[in-house]
């Protein structure tokens, strides 16, 4: 009967870890972008998908240490979670300073930049060329899990410059790994330090998923994630066959309606919006938010550029906020008057005529 008790004991614990609400929205994820997944962005986001876990923009130890205000760097809204603060840096107690203020502030995860190709980065020994320093990014990731209670994940490449796909990347995982790192999100694609940009490392060299599917296998007792080009949800099932979650970057972006359709297809759940318009109007009452706390519209609004792609007026809409909501006192009449000039697919133009129960972002 006692060792029934703590075979209960011991499933609940289990239970409780992988329903953290991280861990439980980690199947589908938005990559951390800079520039681009602002607060802004990811509360656009939960209009169109509440179960994919977001993740902020790099911020550096330095920014969450020094910067001020503090708001700047690590604000959101409520609305946002689940949501991971991507940190960068390779000074482990820095690192873990930094891991206790974002749990402070209610961050679901924390995760470790050991992905970003960027010279001006690297110079600080941060992203990418720690891939190079495993042991320096264990005793981070330990020092990071001593201090915080939340999960501490790492998002890497499968290697740089001239690393051996295999043997160096295995070898970086066992080292990470064995200081407690129990979720790697990585880049298959190598990032090549010298002599290539950062948007030249976006496309060369050439995806290798075969590697980490291969990472996967030799490693199950650990949750493994896959990001680099995949554009659709077929893809990311595709993928899911394969490793335990997939990280979708530039086309959540620049085709935000990608997202509608996460939560029924990869979480088996209804998604708040059914059409793009729907969508829009649920952001509406952000966007009066925002602008009542003096932002800008046309910081708000260039989040929502691509969401009528391939709509009729689409081109307009985009048109009519590139040139007009950056001027002094665009407000929300501008961007309905911008919703007035696109048209819906009719299926989805009936759909949200069916909806009645329209549930705004606040």
């Amino acid at each position: 009967r006692a060792r029934h008790i703590d075979s209960i004991l011991l499933m609940q614990v289990i239970d409780m870890t992988t329903q953290h609400p991280a861990n439980a929205a980690r199947r589908f994820s938005v990559a951390p972008m800079m520039d681009w997944t602002t607060r802004d962005y990811r509360a656009f986001a939960r209009t169109l998908t509440k179960r994919a876990l977001l993740y902020t923009e790099m911020v550096t130890t330095g920014a969450v240490l020094h910067g001020s205000p503090r708001e700047r760097f690590l604000g959101y809204s409520e609305v946002e979670h689940p949501i991971a603060l991507q940190l960068g840096g390779s000074d482990a107690g820095e690192l873990a300073e930094c891991a206790a203020i974002a749990q402070a502030w209610g961050y679901d995860e924390v995760n470790l930049n050991v992905g970003c190709p960027s010279d001006r980065v690297q110079n600080n020994m941060i992203g990418a060329c720690l891939m190079g320093h495993p042991d320096k990014v264990a005793a981070a990731v330990k020092a990071m899990q001593a201090a915080v209670s939340i999960p501490v994940t790492v998002k890497c490449r499968i290697g740089i410059d001239d690393q051996d796909e295999d043997t160096d990347l295995a070898r970086f995982i066992d080292i990470v790994a064995s200081a407690g790192c129990e979720v790697f999100t990585v880049h298959a694609r190598k990032a090549w330090l010298q002599g290539l940009s950062p948007k030249e490392n976006r496309d060369i060299p050439p995806l290798n998923y075969p590697r980490v599917h291969r990472l996967k296998q030799s490693h199950p007792e650990l949750h493994i994630g896959i990001n680099g080009g995949i554009k659709t949800l077929a893809e990311c099932q595709e993928q899911l066959a394969q490793v335990d979650s997939v990280m979708v970057g530039r086309e959540a972006y620049q085709n935000p309606w990608l997202l509608a359709g996460v939560d029924e297809q990869l979480f088996g759940e209804q998604g708040p919006a059914r059409t793009r318009l729907e969508a829009a109007t649920a952001f509406r009452p952000y966007i009066q938010q925002r602008l009542d706390e003096g932002a800008k519209l046309n910081h708000i609004t260039r989040h929502l550029l691509g969401l009528f792609q391939g709509c009729p007026g689409g081109r307009r809409f985009r048109r009519h906020l590139s040139e007009h909501a950056h001027k002094e006192g665009a407000g929300l009449r501008l961007f309905d008057d911008a919703l007035g000039l696109v048209r819906e697919p009719e299926f989805e133009v009936e759909a949200f005529e069916k909806n009645t129960t329209n549930q705004p972002v606040t």
